[in-house]
């Protein structure tokens, strides 16, 4: 199975870095500032015919498609482009994002960056992967020490001070907090160590489920920002190397109380 989703995304791939150093003409808004592109679509399509054709009775859970087979006892949980607007501006921050659960366990994810090459793979009990070799989170203990990730909801235009005070605050207690914009990237970043965490609010289940995989299997922990046991279909999600934690976790709980 692991195969057959690696090679999948692989191939997938193919598509993006076609489109990628074309001007990108056929884009469309699913909001004020939440876009769609052509090459989003086609990859999406691509990945599907692939799944329905080996695992025709499957579920799949896809960014721009009503759910197929809802109910079936394997999920596929997909977002063919994560990091559009990236891709949009011909910023190499993007993923493919494959992830499957298996009577309600997520078991395999898989995420690609075509542009780096960069393929992170997880299959549950077996660890996690970068091009094959073996990762694992950082080892970063102090907070003050500790390189964060972060992103901002779609509408942020309306709440974004809101969300800076979340930023705010993790800028006065880190050595660096980034926004880079392709959240199941982010959550691999933390997998291999480049990060040493992440949070976010409001986002969807094709944005986390092959990254949190990924991350669990590197080490990592995994929770909501109330330290509840976090889920694909949660709200929020606070991912680290483990030693922070706690530490992410008060910070967000404090921020707006100044």
């Amino acid at each position: 199975m692991i195969k057959f989703i690696t090679e999948l995304a692989v191939d997938t791939g193919k598509i993006i870095r076609d489109a990628y150093n074309k001007a990108e003409t056929d884009i469309k808004y699913k909001g004020e500032i939440d876009i769609v592109t052509k090459t989003d679509i086609l990859c999406e399509e691509h990945i599907i015919i692939a799944i329905r054709k080996q695992f025709p009775d499957d579920e799949i859970l896809s960014e721009e498609r009503e759910p197929v087979n809802e109910g079936a006892r394997r999920k596929w949980i997909i977002d063919p482009l994560d990091g559009t607007t990236n891709f949009s501006h011909r910023y190499p921050f993007c993923a493919i994002s494959i992830g499957l659960e298996i009577d309600g366990q997520l078991c395999f994810g898989v995420v690609y960056n075509p542009i780096l090459n960069e393929l992170f793979h997880a299959e549950k009990g077996k660890g996690a992967y970068l091009n094959n070799k073996k990762i694992t989170v950082s080892n970063t203990k102090l907070i003050s020490n500790s390189l964060i990730e972060t992103g901002f909801p779609y509408d942020r235009w309306e709440k974004g001070k809101f969300y800076m005070k979340e930023y705010l605050a993790f800028t006065m207690r880190c050595q660096g907090v980034g926004r880079a914009g392709a959240a199941a990237v982010d959550l691999c970043y933390v997998a291999c160590g480049r990060l040493d965490g992440f949070f976010e609010r409001k986002l969807k289940p094709w944005d986390m489920a092959a990254g949190s995989l990924v991350v669990a299997e590197a080490r990592g922990q995994l929770t909501q920002f109330n330290s509840k046991p976090w889920h694909y279909s949660s709200n929020t999600i606070v991912a680290s190397n483990q030693n922070i934690h706690d530490k992410m976790i008060l910070i967000l709980e404090t921020a707006h109380q100044d």
